[in-house]
């Protein structure tokens, strides 16, 4: 399986197939950092992985289409990037305020997004250069320290994430430890475009969640889960993304199963299922074109994770992590055709 000419990331010197284990050269970073992109083909599928952000930079899924927004260059996920296939944590999505209390000691976080913390602030491990730890033809494991203090959050973290290709299906498997008690949440921030017309509107998707979150204008929870049943954000059964509310959505949905998205030109498919509770669906209407190179709709975002703010929700599903414990977590996005 070759990368497809005019398509970002293919040019002669970054389309050769590193050796087992090698990465190739994709830029350095201001702080003097090499980064390397990965390539791993099991000749259904072929990734390239970046060691920044531990972004998935290209998914080509058998009959070679990419089915992710990606970059070309590291100066553009430097400056022109939302997250595009990025790693975020420490906390993945918000924390109101920027602030929580754990064990009775409030601890202060970087803000940057208005009031609130997202993604894991000014500088979250989607900014970080990931250190590989193996890489073979179908699998590479990388891993991040992330010290005390950092972006306010306590504990010395140790993370580690696994791209994995096996027959049709990416497995992304989380593990993290510490040495303080601490709130942990990752998930991988790929918008995915089945179609690749740049436009997911007309995609249908299907989300087994009887329940979702309901937000302020800022984006926090207005407070518990609400049932989906007779609202916009009903994808109990497949349903077009622009049928409703413009296809403007960005909010957290209670999973009881998985989440599906099919693309009715093409016939192709993708399954997402996980371990964690929620999954932030996000129609990428936000993007601006300008920015960034891609306009509003573009790609679309199944983030699996643990609630937005729950460390400040004490109702909601824990993310706190303490010494001894280990955080694991796995996500698989299997691909096929209807």
């Amino acid at each position: 399986m070759r990368l497809h000419d005019g398509a970002p990331g293919a040019t002669p010197e970054n389309d050769a197939t590193p050796e087992s284990g090698a990465g190739l050269d994709f830029g350095v970073t201001p702080e003097g950092e090499r980064v390397e992109r990965h390539v791993l083909d099991n000749g259904r599928l072929r990734a390239s992985v970046l060691t920044y952000g531990a972004i998935l930079q290209r998914l080509e899924i058998a009959d070679g289409a990419d089915v992710v927004l990606g970059l070309p260059t590291l100066d553009d996920y430097l400056h022109r990037s939302r997250y595009f296939g990025a790693v975020v944590g420490r906390y993945a999505n918000r924390i109101a305020g920027g602030r929580f209390t754990l064990d009775g000691r409030q601890h202060r976080l970087a803000v940057n997004d208005g009031a609130h913390s997202l993604h894991g602030g000014v500088r979250g491990f989607d900014k970080r250069v990931w250190r590989v730890e193996t890489a073979g033809p179908a699998e590479l494991l990388l891993s991040l320290a992330s010290p005390d203090g950092e972006e306010g959050y306590p504990g010395e973290l140790h993370a580690q994430v696994r791209y994995a290709l096996d027959g049709d299906a990416l497995r992304l498997e989380y593990r993290a430890t510490t040495d303080a008690p601490t709130v942990v949440n990752l998930t991988n921030h790929s918008y995915f475009d089945l179609s690749g017309t740049r436009d997911v509107r007309r995609q249908v998707v299907t989300i087994e969640a009887d329940r979702y979150l309901p937000v302020d204008e800022g984006k926090i929870p207005t407070g518990e889960p609400a049932p989906v049943a007779g609202t916009p954000f009903d994808f109990t059964v497949p349903t077009r993304v622009g049928a409703r509310l413009g296809g403007r959505y960005d909010h957290c949905f209670v999973l009881r199963g998985g989440a599906a998205v099919a693309d009715p030109a093409t016939g192709r498919t993708m399954e997402v299922t996980t371990t964690e509770p929620g999954v932030q669906f996000y129609t990428g209407h936000m993007l601006d074109g300008v920015a960034t190179p891609y306009g509003p709709f573009a790609g679309l975002c199944l983030e699996t994770q643990r609630f937005p703010d729950a460390p400040n929700r004490p109702a909601f599903p824990s993310a706190v992590l303490r010494p001894g414990q280990e955080h694991v977590s796995v996500t698989t996005y299997r691909f096929g055709q209807a």
